[in-house]
């Protein structure tokens, strides 16, 4: 058992430089303070009334995100400003989270832990695929991602329209098969513009960011939709 583990670190050594290496820690500490961030957001609606999940909350993480976007790296020189930029943006993320959240421990509490655990698994399964991956092989995806961003943003407007479970369905499918391919393409992308020089990890770790929430959030909603039609067989 420890030559098989010793041999998988020692593929992340080969496949991947000191400076790469360095600058995925970066990121990973960066995505996992964002992670804590979002979920003392998701705490604040729940048990608080400081802030509750509404317009100010939305307008106020797309001022957080337009202002991380606004400010430059600039050779970390404004690390600390576009620390707490991603931090407000994570922690109003997390606030909007919370109607989602108040429904699935209306019908178990147990979802959100059985998600939350699920989301990292597949995170985690997915992010090792892409870091020992040969160069470049994912980055193919970016096109077809694409594609598959505009159908969902169609299938939404549609269903607008429509109001098809059906549509729903499809939706939630497509956006979480969605979701698992950016895994893949941006982590190596983030590889990719290391080698070229950028250290950027607070961008960087926002673009998996978005991505593990993306996965939650459709993670959450199968979940809680399995357990509703248990629960009405069980009645019946």
């Amino acid at each position: 058992m420890a030559p098989s583990i010793q041999s998988f670190l020692n593929s992340f050594s080969n496949s991947l430089e000191p400076p790469v290496r360095q600058h995925l820690k970066n990121v990973y500490a960066c995505l996992a303070m964002s992670t804590m961030a979002a979920a003392v957001g998701a705490s604040i609606h729940l048990f608080t009334n400081i802030l509750q999940a509404g317009f100010l909350s939305g307008i106020g993480a797309l001022v957080f995100f337009g202002l991380l976007m606004a400010t430059p790296d600039d050779n970390g020189k404004t690390l600390k400003m576009r620390m707490g930029y991603l931090l407000g943006f994570t922690t109003l993320t997390g606030v909007g989270m919370g109607p989602l959240l108040e429904h699935v421990i209306a019908v178990d509490p147990s979802i959100v832990v059985t998600a939350l655990v699920g989301t990292a698994v597949v995170f985690v399964c997915f992010s090792v695929c892409s870091l020992l991956a040969e160069r470049g092989k994912w980055l193919y995806l970016g096109g077809t991602l694409m594609s598959l961003l505009s159908t969902l943003m169609i299938l939404s407007l549609a269903n607008l329209f429509f109001g098809s479970s059906m549509l729903f369905q499809i939706q939630l499918y497509l956006g979480l098969f969605a979701m698992c391919g950016f895994v893949l393409y941006d982590t190596q992308l983030i590889i990719e513009k290391r080698r070229m020089g950028s250290k950027d990890f607070v961008t960087h770790s926002l673009d998996l960011f978005v991505d593990f929430i993306g996965i939650f959030r459709r993670v959450l909603i199968i979940l809680t939709q399995k357990e509703q039609e248990s629960q009405k067989k069980r009645r019946n």
